[in-house]
């Protein structure tokens, strides 16, 4: 069952009903769903989708070959496989279309690139020539990211410029990814997504009719399942020198989040950490986080920044399997959940749960329905007198005028008006401002709190009940 992407399919649909030919190129690393989001949308539309291969030219050639003829196109009573790639890429203005675009997909592209580096130059010419005043919709997609932003789309190449769209697909954002459970509750819907992220392969790996305890026995820890060398065959694939991402990745999962912290744990050399690190965030593994208020010139520091694990089950991986492997190797999955991932998985959500929480704020924040426009929203951290200061959630407009602090507690105890006083005391505007609060609560408030808020309108408490049903 296909679930969430609605952007996403609006975004072709759009580009299918526009005149004139579209060249649209479609990226994201593996695993996001970009095959199955391109099925979805041809599903009711002629079309050709070719799959490419890792093989020579030649192959190639002729598989593509067959794939299109075999829709039918006139040539198919000639030849049996084109004599060269534009002869071949020609032929999309034969497709059958009833009416429609002519519709043609090319799935992992960079393959038949690599067999045949001279195909995005035929293309160019081709498309210059006569596709783009056809009716014709040419999709191109890939999941090496690297090569789509170096090869294809950069100045100089020869395919600049010539793309009508360009989607670079991330993972499902929270309220999509949550789909895959709709009989758990709240908690379990947050925890599930702690664990999995928004990555469709992953979330599929979950049965919805067993426990989020048993799902991550028997899908994350039990070895031979899926997800159990999932990790470890995402980073062979796409990186050389797999012990060393090891190692980087893991020093930031035990909490190493700035790059002499890293440095100080790994022991490698810091020029190669950074490239290490660079590598990591084009498979968007990690992210380099900044304060919401910081400026172009700290983001510019290669020193400044917090690197954080951004894909959520690598995360998980690295904390609970990793560092297990000799006992799950072993069989004993259920051990391993019992005595080391149950007693720590609200702790583990926490992070996660502060996500999320954001990501409610800019929900809000697109449907104009906070006191202002927000024009900043992330996480706010920075020195004070007496220690540092971390404050999970922060929106400021435009002048720093108006701003809005939150507060996230994913923890069994209810969240009290002493949780608020340290809220409204971690952060003074040093110009004048209107400064507001929300408070996010797993186990809900207290009745002192409670009714605070009735009395305070710049106080406003949300349990997970209020997120989800968003």
């Amino acid at each position: 069952m296909f679930l969430g992407r609605e952007q996403e399919l609006k975004f072709f649909e759009d580009k299918y009903n526009a005149p004139g030919g579209q060249l649209i190129v479609l990226y994201g690393r593996r695993r996001v769903g970009k095959t199955e989001l391109l099925h979805k949308f041809c599903e009711d539309k002629p079309h050709v989708f070719y799959s490419c291969r890792e093989v020579a030219d030649a192959k190639q050639i002729k598989a593509f070959s067959e794939r299109v003829l075999s829709s039918g196109i006139p040539a198919a009573k000639y030849v049996n496989v084109f004599a060269d790639w534009e002869a071949a890429f020609r032929s999309i203005v034969e497709l059958p279309s009833n009416g429609g675009k002519k519709l043609l997909i090319i799935d992992e592209f960079p393959y038949m690139c690599k067999g045949n580096p001279s195909i995005p130059s035929i293309l160019q010419n081709l498309w210059d020539e006569t596709l783009k005043n056809e009716n014709v919709m040419l999709i191109l997609c890939g999941s090496a990211m690297s090569f789509i932003e170096k090869e294809l789309l950069s100045e100089k190449k020869p395919l600049y410029g010539r793309a009508t769209g360009i989607y670079k697909m991330n993972e499902m954002p929270f309220y999509d990814a949550i789909k895959f459970f709709p009989n758990y509750s709240d908690e379990d819907k947050i925890l599930a997504y702690s664990v999995l992220g928004g990555i469709p392969h992953y979330l599929r790996q979950f049965d919805p009719k067993l426990s989020l305890g048993e799902n991550i026995i028997k899908n994350t820890l039990t070895k031979g399942c899926v997800l159990y060398s999932e990790v470890e065959f995402l980073l062979r694939q796409e990186l050389r020198e797999t012990a060393m991402y090891n190692t980087i990745i893991e020093a930031i999962a035990l909490g190493n989040t700035q790059l002499n912290d890293i440095y100080t744990k790994t022991q490698l050399d810091k020029s190669k950490i950074s490239v290490y690190l660079k590598n990591l965030m084009d498979l968007e593994i990690i992210e380099r986080e900044f304060s919401v208020l910081s400026g172009d010139k700290e983001k510019a520091s290669s020193s400044k920044g917090l690197y954080q694990i951004s894909d959520n089950f690598f995360r998980f991986w690295f904390a609970f399997v990793f560092t297990n492997l000799s006992d799950l190797e072993a069989g004993d999955a259920e051990g391993v959940y019992k005595h080391f991932v149950l007693p720590q998985l609200n702790e583990f959500a926490s992070p996660v749960f502060e996500h999320i929480c954001k990501e409610f704020i800019r929900k809000l924040n697109r449907e104009d329905r906070l006191p202002f426009r927000a024009a900043k929203v992330g996480r706010f951290w920075g020195g004070k007198k007496g220690g540092a200061v971390e404050i999970d959630v922060m929106a400021v407009d435009k002048g720093e005028n108006n701003i809005l602090l939150g507060e996230c507690k994913f923890r069994k105890e209810k969240v009290g008006q002493g949780d608020y006083e340290k809220l409204v005391a971690k952060y003074k505007p040093v110009s004048p401002a209107k400064v507001m609060y929300s408070l996010f609560s797993k186990s809900g408030f207290t009745k002192g709190l409670i009714d605070e808020a009735g009395k305070d309108e710049a106080l406003v408490l949300y349990t997970i009940g209020d997120i989800i049903k968003e």
